[in-house]
């Protein structure tokens, strides 16, 4: 579970009822035609501006946004760096028996290609391909949301053109001007919040999952290349150490002397 994305949405929704509370009483936010206006007019124009499959596919997304990555950058570097050490003592054959053990579908098929002997260029090409696959669809699910972001609040203007002609239908009793106003005005506040507290967020949660994701795949290309053509897997992990931050070099040099200190008390 992603521990920033229930912060944001926990503490957003305080502050929104927060504000609607400090003004009267929350019910009077509460009015079902103009949220039907507002979400129904907002989903179905975004639905209509893509293939179904693309709406599917965007609501299937949805959980991800909740959810923390399988596998981390620095579990990934010393997985790849214990397949090359394997590569290296037993030969590339050797690695078939070791595909078991890798969770990531993406390293597995690559590795699958280095044991059944491709060349480099075609590995190299197969998941590139695979990358720009991968990144297109996610570019496609956030553009959903994106375009949500954008309905909501033109829907909330139209229904609060709506409310503004029922108003102005209504002139002759100026007791009924106030309450149709609020009304009118409450559409506009839906689509804003929809656009700004829910879309936008999830587009961008998207996207910053999906460029972290690509770097991942990026840097396991990088490290069955090097395996693939026999490279020294010390020279590799310097390599793959580049996809990290400063903090996770730190980290995974506590991890990887941890491991060592570890192998050589039961060696002992």
């Amino acid at each position: 579970m992603d521990l920033a994305t229930i912060i944001g949405l926990i503490g957003g929704l305080i502050v929104v009822l927060f504000g609607m509370a400090s003004g009267g009483s929350i019910s009077s936010y509460i009015h079902i035609p103009s949220l039907i206006i507002t979400t129904g007019g907002g989903l179905f124009c975004t639905i209509l501006s893509y293939p179904l499959i693309d709406t599917i596919k965007a609501i299937k997304a949805l959980p991800l946004v909740f959810k923390t990555p399988k596998s981390t950058a620095i579990e990934t570097i010393m997985l790849l760096v214990e397949l090359s050490q394997k590569a290296r003592r037993e030969g590339l054959l050797a690695l078939e028996s070791a595909q078991d053990d890798i969770k990531e579908d993406f390293l597995k098929k690559a590795m699958e290609l280095v044991v059944d002997g491709i060349e480099a260029e075609i590995i190299k090409t197969t998941m590139q391909l695979y990358i720009d696959s991968m990144a297109i669809r996610h570019q496609n699910v956030q553009a959903f949301y994106k375009t949500m972001a954008s309905q909501f609040p033109a829907w909330g203007m139209i229904g609060t053109l709506v409310g503004l002609i029922n108003l102005l239908r209504g002139l002759d009793d100026p007791s009924n001007i106030g309450p149709a106003m609020a009304i009118a005005i409450i559409t506009t506040f839906y689509g804003s919040v929809l656009a700004n507290f829910v879309c936008n967020p999830i587009a961008e949660k998207l996207a910053i999952n999906s460029a972290e994701e690509i770097r991942m795949r990026e840097m396991m290309m990088e490290g069955v290349l090097s395996i693939q053509s026999g490279e020294n897997p010390r020279l590799m992990e310097h390599k793959l150490k580049t996809f990290l931050s400063p903090a996770q070099q730190i980290e995974y040099e506590a991890l990887v002397r941890g491991n060592q200190e570890g192998s050589e008390a039961v060696s002992v």
